[in-house]
């Protein structure tokens, strides 16, 4: 997510993790589980600061009063616990599904005998000089609850002000409809064999899990927006190409209220970036939606996709959480507590130096504590909860230069040589994929925030892939700006080739950068080539929404519908050769638009689900991103291991890769730095790689007008065969030719003239 607004008045809690980091996976068992024999149900909470902590239990998510109440004992690094008998549990009434949630006193409220529920008694200050803000009003969730109950605002419970701390709120009881843990009693679904390709050699579809479905009239319309349903679309993807499927935000979050209807408001959050519960799939994405149904589900989608070979990754948000900010710039007593605000606020939150505020390097409120070891544990034992048994297979975090921090009050600092930022910790106890493939996770950082030295592109540690920003923008100028921006061939050729600039200083190799043209975050593919500027206050379906970024590098084509196509064509060929990871977003394929609206956060619409009927256009187009996916993944040197260079056996560096003016000399510094060049060529030598072809030939025209371009030598006893050219000639469903169907050019010194703003494909056979 970018800089937009996506929370809401009653958000929620999360969590955080036990004791000192430690390379263990939660070793202090956090959260409710049974023992071997379920004799016994324990419960786990962590907070440093609490001076007593109550577990309540329940029958019910809303609506009734505790079945039992029981206060936990304080054990060693602040370990909070609780264990009962499962036959006292059964006299308690509690034979079905078992529903629990905190109330916790602290400094700033003190326990008292006396104290009932929706009273102030002990009560001294919403928020002391320490960042306290205990309040045993507020039931807490449980941040390592494997289940959420339900969202802290409903369709039956519409009022956000019950988890409010402050003068008017603050002795309001929130017990009866707060959002409960569910305690889990496990299950066999399987999450199918994860797939061990290399990052390099994937292709990510960036798409919302219930945006997904909800338009896709071939599944049945119980499972559309669910995860059943999105498991059921596993196949579709697979035929288009994808292997990586990045899920939106799946973890908790406040959607339940969400409408679909032209009454609609900005309050809307369908993205899903303010998390409730780390552990916990979205209740509302499943068709299953009792308890260990969502679960279940979702383990059941991850099968579907792994059978088809095709990983799971999931859109993670540790920068902030959904439990929200201050509700007024001049109130610091007023916040809402539902979680780890109400059980240790300054261990799970970075502060104001004066302890009253929260500091915020997001846009929406307020920083999660990523530089203390406690609260760096919540995040390392989600990810390893959805890895381990859940089956995702690698993460992108949102706003990721937060986890780079080196300071947890009054301050921000991103330093990736920091050993104990969250960034190391995560690497070093969840080992990336190797560069090979096999086993571990793929890490993608979104590599920016909000002021100080947020933005870091290229600047993260070892072990980390990126949002390659640099990529995207120096393509969308060279297409939408030339005239207005300058973009030398110089720094085309840097991008096309893998960024080295950005990854090779420290290590890192071209499959770091995560190469795309567009994402959730903006334009769709089609808009950016459609569109001059935004228009987010249209009506519904396609607005209203606020926020958005003005500056997208966008152009219209002068509103001719084929050179708008013939440009999405070029973005989408340029990405599938550039050396890198491209990923492309949900309907891009298939020319989606969202008439210009380039922040749909709140969008719970028609319009921004993926539509999966087809104009002839769309379906032309759909043929070609099949295609250049298909010449991709066909050939690895598309895909290289590292920067177009290799040693030999004698240590001489072998170039895979050589840069040509359209006369077909070799391109020089000069050429390189001429703000005057927009035309360049580069071969690649597909011997290097055990290539089908002995070389690729890429040709890409900026300019306006035609330019000839003179081929290079092909290899001994070879010719040129055009795969593709995005010029509107060729325009239609074989515009990318498949293997052994393409068109015989001819030799070196042969010309060919690519149109204005056109791209060419070419290989040796």
């Amino acid at each position: 997510m970018q800089f937009q607004k996506c929370l809401i008045a009653a958000m929620l809690a999360f969590a955080f993790t036990g004791a000192p980091a430690s390379a263990a996976i939660n070793p202090n068992k956090l959260g409710a589980s049974y023992d071997s024999t379920k004799s016994n149900l324990t419960f786990k909470v962590y907070s440093s600061r609490a001076t007593r902590i109550e577990l309540y239990l329940y029958s019910a998510a809303t609506g009734t009063a505790e079945k039992g109440r029981y206060i936990m004992n304080l054990g060693t690094g602040g370990v909070w616990s609780a264990s009962i008998p499962s036959t006292t549990l059964t006299s308690l009434g509690l034979t079905g599904t078992i529903y629990y949630g905190y109330r916790a006193w602290g400094p700033n409220w003190p326990y008292s005998s006396s104290w009932t529920k929706g009273s102030g008694t002990g009560f001294i200050s919403d928020v002391d000089a320490n960042g306290n803000r205990f309040n045993p009003n507020k039931l807490l969730l449980d941040p390592y609850a494997l289940e959420m109950s339900h969202d802290p605002t409903t369709a039956t419970m519409s009022n956000g002000t019950i988890y409010a701390s402050g003068a008017t709120y603050r002795n309001i009881d929130s017990g009866s409809s707060a959002p409960k843990g569910i305690v889990l009693n496990g299950d066999t679904q399987s999450i199918g064999t994860k797939p061990t390709r290399a990052l390099k050699d994937d292709v990510v579809y960036e798409t919302h899990l219930r945006g997904l479905t909800m338009n896709d009239a071939g599944i049945t319309a119980a499972y559309r927006g669910t995860y059943k349903g999105a498991g059921l679309k596993a196949p579709a993807l697979a035929s288009l190409g994808v292997t990586a499927v990045e899920f939106l935000p799946v973890q908790e979050t406040q959607n339940d209220t969400n409408d679909a209807d032209p009454n609609s408001d900005t309050g809307d959050n369908y993205w899903g970036y303010s998390t409730l519960n780390y552990f916990a799939p979205d209740r509302r994405y499943a068709y299953d939606k009792t308890a260990g149904g969502p679960t279940r589900e979702f383990k059941e989608m991850v099968k579907a996709f792994h059978d088809q070979g095709i990983k799971v990754l999931i859109d993670v948000v540790y920068n902030h959480t959904g439990e929200g900010y201050a509700w007024s710039s001049t109130d610091k007593t007023t916040y809402n507590i539902m979680g780890m605000r109400g059980l240790d606020n300054p261990t799970y939150y970075s502060l104001t130096s004066d302890f009253q505020n929260s500091w915020d390097n997001t846009g929406v409120g307020g920083n999660y504590n990523t530089h203390n070891p406690v609260a760096q544990n919540l995040i390392v034992d989600s990810l390893a909860y959805w890895r381990d048994t859940l089956g995702v297979d690698g993460y992108r975090f949102d706003l990721a230069s937060v986890l780079g921090n080196t300071c947890e009050h009054g301050c921000y600092n991103f330093d990736k040589m920091d050993s104990g930022n969250a960034l190391n910790r995560i690497v070093a106890e969840l080992p990336p994929r190797p560069a090979a493939g096999g086993s571990g996770v793929d890490l993608i950082a979104e590599p920016w925030a909000i002021g100080g030295n947020s933005y870091q592109v290229g600047g993260f540690p070892s072990g980390w892939a990126e949002w390659n920003g640099a990529y995207r923008d120096t393509v969308r100028q060279a297409q939408n700006k030339l005239g207005s921006v300058t973009v030398t061939t110089g720094t085309m050729a840097t991008r096309f080739a893998g960024s080295s600039d950005l990854y090779g200083d420290d290590g890192r190799m071209p499959w770091h950068s995560i190469n795309f043209m567009t994402a959730h975050d903006g334009f769709t593919l089609k808009d950016l080539y459609s569109c001059n500027s935004k228009n987010n206050t249209q009506a519904w379906p396609y607005g209203p929404s606020d926020g958005g970024e003005d500056n997208n590098n966008s152009w219209d084509q002068g509103g001719i519908a084929a050179d708008q196509r013939k440009a999405a064509r070029n973005g989408l060929a340029l990405m599938m050769v550039s050396a890198g990871v491209p990923m492309l977003v949900g309907g891009d394929e298939a020319l989606r638009s969202l008439n210009c609206n380039n922040n749909p956060y709140n969008l719970d619409s028609t319009a921004n689900w993926l539509n999966w009927t087809r104009s002839t256009d769309q379906s032309n187009f759909e043929a070609f991103a099949k295609g250049m996916i298909a010449f991709r993944k066909a050939h690895p040197a598309l895909r290289p291991a590292n920067f177009y260079s290799s040693v030999d056996n004698n240590g001489n560096v072998m170039e895979q890769l050589r840069w040509f003016k359209p006369d077909g000399t070799v391109a020089d510094s000069t050429y390189f730095n001429d703000a005057n060049s927009h035309a360049i060529a580069w071969r690649i030598d597909g011997s290097e790689f055990g290539d089908t072809a002995s070389a690729i030939y890429l040709a890409h025209n900026a300019w306006s007008a035609q330019v000839n371009f003179v081929l290079p030598w092909p290899g001994s006893g070879k010719n040129w065969y055009r795969v593709t050219d995005t010029c509107g000639w060729a325009e239609g469903t074989g515009q990318v030719r498949s293997p052994g169907a393409e068109d015989l050019l001819g030799g070196e010194n042969t010309s060919y003239g690519v149109c204005g703003r056109g791209t060419l494909v070419l290989i040796a056979k």
